[in-house]
């Protein structure tokens, strides 16, 4: 089954951290759990147009959150993924008025 490159890349993760990675070259994405490091570069290099030289990925375990007294919940799980850019690659206008 062949996966379309927005099945993969779900959503960028913009904190103060991803953030401080953009003078780098490095973004940070919510991905698919059942993409690996091959489909995330080459769904960035669609979406985006640029050149991957590496990605790293984690698996991220949902918080426990309190919705009262007694049932207490978690937030979904999800996998993060670290791009990291080419030297000679453009940056990614979508993060550039973040900075």
């Amino acid at each position: 089954m062949a996966t379309v490159a927005y099945d993969i890349i779900k959503r960028p993760i913009i904190t103060e951290k991803s953030a401080s990675l953009f003078e780098m070259k490095q973004y940070t994405f919510e991905v698919a759990k059942d993409a690996n490091k091959i489909e995330i570069a080459k769904a960035v290099e669609e979406i985006f147009g640029v050149k991957v030289a590496k990605v790293n990925t984690i698996n991220m375990d949902g918080k426990q959150k309190r919705t009262g007294r007694y049932p207490a919940g978690r937030r979904p799980s999800y996998k993060k993924a670290i791009v990291t850019l080419t030297e000679d690659s453009k940056t990614i206008e979508f993060f550039e008025g973040m900075v």
